[in-house]
């Protein structure tokens, strides 16, 4: 394989990690758990699991002899930088309790487990992809494991192969899966541990323990450096408004962060939204104000960042998509095997009068992807809608009707973009590479610890990579009831934009002036070699969520 020399480069970089884990470890047991919501159902539902210590890893200055382990790894949902990195730090981990130690890649994801397809990762192999994007080393899938068939069938191989431990790679909902892998495997005593480590650049998988999900630190800064050349090309040409949409499924982290970054004109945050009760014309006349506003100073130009969930935030929307997942999931078998035209026919004929109205409201295109395009797990692929699209329309016929507008002698073009997949692979900046490895290394220690049905926890993250904490949390302790095609299922609580933290109020705090003028930030590359303060920080909410500055 041809390598660019940047990847020759950073095939040598050696990640740092946490001072605790380059030697022998204990386990070190915390306050028993529970979960963030809905404690009795959760604990029914997992009663070999729930309520596990927090666990934090110390120094062991009389470490015993250890033993082989075989372990399966698992690269499950969307890719996110620094995949390879816990892979390459969870090898070197299992080879550091013991040489004979095997890893095993299960191959497109979870399907790869069910289906009995793998391949042993040797130390050639890992070599070839540390520090590297992309989760190409064992592809990833989005096969949910939820069915006594799959796990018993999972199980087969896992014997087969002698392995003892599983690791599963993923966001909130993969590791949803870990908790319930973990609990049946406990319950029948498999003899097997499971294990998650959490991944999504869209941020929202965190809490006091997990203090942010690989990936975003690297995506972000991707984006960030593609939105600085933007506005740089805006304020350059002066005469285009750019509607950006970023990547973030629900959560509006990404954008937050983004703002953050490069102080863009208006940054939409679909948490506050919805605390606010915005309806889409709000929206519109908002940024439509901004637009007006600029124009007076002769600035016919400007960004607009643009959450992926917005429309699932505001109210109107918020409402009939609710609508929708339960009728659709209610008659999941029905509606599998209708047309588009019943299935249209049927949606209308079912929706109480306040829903079609917002349905109407909206561009034909966008109210049949709210009916018709759904993911697995049911929800409405926010991706696919072009709200970028949808915002910039209203907004210029909103400015068209403007007689301040028209008095501010105001020009209206717009150009639009979707950042997404642009930041998915990229090779993951210092923080991550260092935080990955980290993650999958003290995942090996979670194992040579015993436990299963456990996250695991790097923490301490604004402070250099020898200072962080390793240990796990139980993912129980993350999880609550969730409605889900119209029945109520065990998840991990996403952790949305808090309005009363630090990140928003920063960003909340100088909104006005970045609106009215011309601040922008252009952050530049990813820089992977020179001084620390340009090549080793966190994300800017990562720093403003845990430290006073």
């Amino acid at each position: 394989m041809k390598k660019s020399a940047l990847q020759k480069a950073r095939a040598a970089y050696q990640p740092k990690l946490p001072i605790v884990l380059t030697g022998a470890v204990k386990v070190v047991e915390g306050r028993p758990t529970e979960s963030v919501a809905d404690q009795e159902a959760i604990r029914k539902l997992f009663p070999n699991t729930y309520g596990l210590p927090e666990i934090r890893f110390e120094k062991n200055p009389t470490p015993g002899a250890g033993k082989p382990v075989n372990v399966g790894v698992i690269l499950s949902g969307g890719q996110a930088p620094g995949g390879h990195n816990v892979i390459s730090g969870l090898f070197d981990g299992i080879k550091k309790i013991h040489r004979d130690s095997r890893l095993f890649g299960f191959l497109m994801g979870p399907g790869g487990l069910v289906d009995h397809k793998y391949i042993e990762l040797t130390a050639p192999i890992i070599d070839e992809y540390r520090n590297t994007g992309g989760f190409d080393i064992i592809g990833s899938g989005r096969t949910k494991l939820e069915k006594k068939e799959q796990f018993d069938k999972g199980l087969e191989i896992l014997r087969e192969l002698g392995i003892t431990a599983v690791v599963i790679i993923g966001g909130d909902d993969s590791n949803t899966n870990a908790a319930v892998l973990a609990e049946y495997y406990k319950a029948i005593n498999a003899g097997v541990q499971v294990i998650g480590c959490p991944k999504t650049i869209d941020g929202d998988l965190k809490n006091d323990l997990i203090e942010t999900s690989f990936g975003f630190d690297t995506a972000t800064k991707v984006y960030s450096e593609v939105i600085g050349n933007i506005q740089r090309d805006c304020n350059s040409a002066k005469k285009y408004w750019h509607f950006i949409k970023l990547m973030g499924r629900s959560a509006s982290h990404i954008a937050l962060e983004c703002a953050l970054q490069t102080q863009p004109n208006v940054c939409i945050i679909s948490e506050e939204v919805e605390e606010k009760n915005m309806s889409l014309n709000d929206i519109v006349n908002y940024i439509a104000g901004i637009v007006t506003a600029r124009a007076a100073e002769g600035n016919n130009f400007g960004t607009v960042l643009i959450p992926e969930g917005l429309i699932e935030f505001i109210p109107e929307f918020k409402r009939l998509i609710s609508a929708l997942n339960e009728l659709l999931g209610a008659h999941k078998d029905e509606v599998a095997k209708m047309n588009t035209e019943e299935l249209t026919a049927f949606i209308l004929n079912n929706l109480d009068k306040q829903n079609i109205e917002a349905l109407n409201s909206l561009p034909e295109s966008v109210a049949r992807q709210l009916m018709l395009d759904r993911d697995p797990h049911g929800n409405v692929q926010v991706s696919l809608i072009e709200t970028e699209k949808l915002l910039s329309e209203l907004v210029g016929q909103a400015l068209a009707k403007s007689d301040a507008f028209k008095a501010a002698n105001g020009k209206f073009s717009s150009l639009h973009h979707f950042f997404g997949y642009e930041g998915r692979c990229a090779d993951p900046s210092n923080f991550d590479a260092d935080y990955c490895y980290s993650l999958g290394y003290n995942a090996a220690a979670l194992i040579n610890g015993g436990v299963t049905g456990y996250m695991s926890s790097i923490r301490n993250l604004v402070n250099p990579a020898v200072q962080w904490i390793a240990g796990g949390i139980p993912i129980t302790m993350m999880m609550n009831m969730e409605r889900r095609n119209a029945e109520d299922k065990p998840v991990i609580q996403k952790a949305l934009v808090r309005l009363d933290g630090k990140p928003f109020q920063k960003f909340a705090a100088k909104r006005d002036e970045w609106a009215l003028n011309t601040c922008y930030i252009y952050p530049g590359p990813i820089q992977y070699f020179g001084a620390a303060d340009v090549c080793d920080q966190p994300s800017m909410t990562l720093k403003y969520e845990h430290t006073n500055k």
